[in-house]
């Protein structure tokens, strides 16, 4: 995995096109062209007659491959996309109010990097509060500041579902409303080809951790007798963290008074880094898994994560996220098992796998930090050119006449979203998040205002693979209903304009 030498806290980063599936532009212009990813020709197909829909889809998917992208919330990259439900209908969601005082907050402070005022961003501050284009001050393709986004805040920022508390609970309030159009970036024009859901909540509030989470298992992790210190001191809703007699925090943590792992933590099994305490690791967990449900239905799959193989020999790079494993955290996959080498592998293999036609049933790619587009340390566009590249490949090798693609985001960042999430348990779903799906059969040109969360993903593969739930939430899930269409008479004559008409789903 190649690594980019982040040597300042903003970078302007001059993108390496050679084989990516979208063009570069490191000036400081107001748009960054790309070039529009397209499908390999393919003899049209016919999809395969079966008497109802499940065994039509079963017929005609058989790879699923979904990559996990980092930190976005829909309105944040795609509240202008034509057809969506976007910033256009968010004027009742804007007003914010401070979590102490309840008075409105009605101008932008000065957004932060690295906890300093962010220069780029200086002709922000004092404006009215509300959504605003970032690339009036500053490119994708640079580096923004990074915003809290964690168990308790998101609940807080949530509000019962009044969206008014995103700035009040942020370290860094002036990006909260910050947003890029992400319609003409290489994710973006796939989407306009293929399916966007404008309706996906990610399943657990708060934020990176905890949605890898639910996104194998469906579950909230234990810690029994953590110690003191990774404890959250709560106040006397249990939803929210206790504030002192001056509006501060008393304490945050990653486990819950309770027990559960929330926020970012690490495991006992490798690769963790080496500064964290041994009292302070997550201990194996039980849970049965996706995973654990494939292998016992004989249906292959890895985990394929960027730099993974340096992490596992101690020499991590710097960007990698410990805690974007979440495999890594079960006794099934704990250091020396077998299912640990054979499930989770490096990101490289991916490509390696696809060519030696040796691609598994369902692959799970986690880019390593440089390409997950998560704000503080990754680049928007180089995030999005790798996931243009995965698509590319995918699309000009034997598998992609049956393949479906699922490109999402584990969460919302800290960025604000005017929707409301419904409200199914205690563990969330949090706010709206991006999600694409891409595949000959996904419909074209279309915009899905049906429900979905992130563990629609699970739901989607045990209806494919006739897997038992791993639990209610998942059972409960919509597994992407209104997505396919297997009567397309040629469903690889793509739309490739990015003015395509996008049908409503009712």
């Amino acid at each position: 995995m190649r690594s980019f030498a982040l040597t300042a806290r903003r970078l302007a980063v001059t993108l390496a096109c050679v084989g990516l599936a979208a063009g570069c532009n490191s000036s400081n212009s107001n748009s960054t062209p790309v070039t529009q990813p397209t499908a390999t020709p393919t003899a049209a197909p016919t999809a395969t007659p079966t008497p109802n829909p499940t065994q039509q889809l079963q017929a005609n998917i058989k790879n699923v491959v979904v990559i996990y992208q980092e930190n976005w919330s829909f309105d944040a990259l795609y509240g202008s996309f034509p057809g969506a439900n976007g910033l256009a209908n968010a004027a009742s969601a804007i007003p914010q109010v401070d979590k102490v005082t309840g008075n409105p907050i009605t101008t932008e402070p000065q957004p932060l990097v690295n906890g300093n005022p962010d220069p780029n961003f200086a002709g922000i501050v004092g404006k009215p509060i509300g959504p605003y284009a970032a690339v009036k001050f500053i490119q994708p393709s640079q580096l923004t500041g990074d915003i809290v986004h964690r168990f308790y805040q998101e609940q807080s920022q949530i509000d019962g579902g009044k969206m008014d508390k995103f700035m009040t609970w942020s370290d860094n309030p002036g990006l909260v409303f910050s947003n890029f159009d992400a319609t003409q970036l290489p994710e973006g024009q796939l989407a306009a080809q293929y399916t966007l859901s404008d309706n996906t909540f990610h399943s657990a509030f708060g934020g990176s951790f905890f949605n890898h989470q639910f996104l194998i298992c469906a579950c909230a992790p234990t810690f029994p007798n953590a110690p003191a210190s990774t404890v959250a001191t709560v106040d006397s809703t249990g939803k929210a963290l206790a504030l002192n007699s001056s509006g501060a925090i008393v304490q945050d943590g990653y486990v819950t008074p309770d027990g559960h792992v929330v926020n970012t933590s690490y495991t006992v099994n490798a690769p963790h880094p080496a500064s964290v305490p041994p009292a302070n690791l997550v201990p194996n967990q039980t849970n049965p898994t996706i995973g654990d449900r494939l292998s016992a239905a004989s249906v292959s799959w890895k985990w394929y994560s960027g730099g993974w193989t340096a992490a596992l020999a101690g020499n991590p790079d710097p960007n990698f996220q410990f805690h974007h494993q979440p495999f890594a955290y079960y006794a099934n996959f704990a250091d020396g098992t077998p299912a640990k080498a054979a499930h989770l592998q490096d990101e490289t293999n991916f490509l390696a796998d696809l060519h030696n036609n040796a691609l598994p049933a369902v692959s799970f790619i986690k880019p390593i930090g440089e390409n997950n587009e998560h704000p503080g340390y990754a680049s928007l566009v180089v995030g999005q050119q790798h996931v243009a590249s995965l698509v590319q490949a995918i699309q000009a090798s034997p598998y992609w006449k049956n393949t479906a693609i699922i490109i999402t985001y584990d969460e919302h960042g800290g960025r604000w979203d005017h929707v409301a999430p419904p409200v199914i348990d205690q563990w969330g779903p949090g706010s709206r998040v991006p999600l694409i799906v891409i595949s000959p059969w996904a419909k074209h040109g279309f915009v899905d205002h049906t429900q979905y969360e992130t563990v629609s993903i699970l739901a989607f593969i045990e209806k494919l693979y006739n897997l038992t739930p791993l639990g209610a939430r998942d059972a409960g899930a919509n597994p992407f209903s209104n997505v396919f269409d297997f009567t397309q008479t040629n469903p690889f004559a793509v739309k490739r304009s990015t003015n395509t008409t996008h049908t409503r789903a009712h």
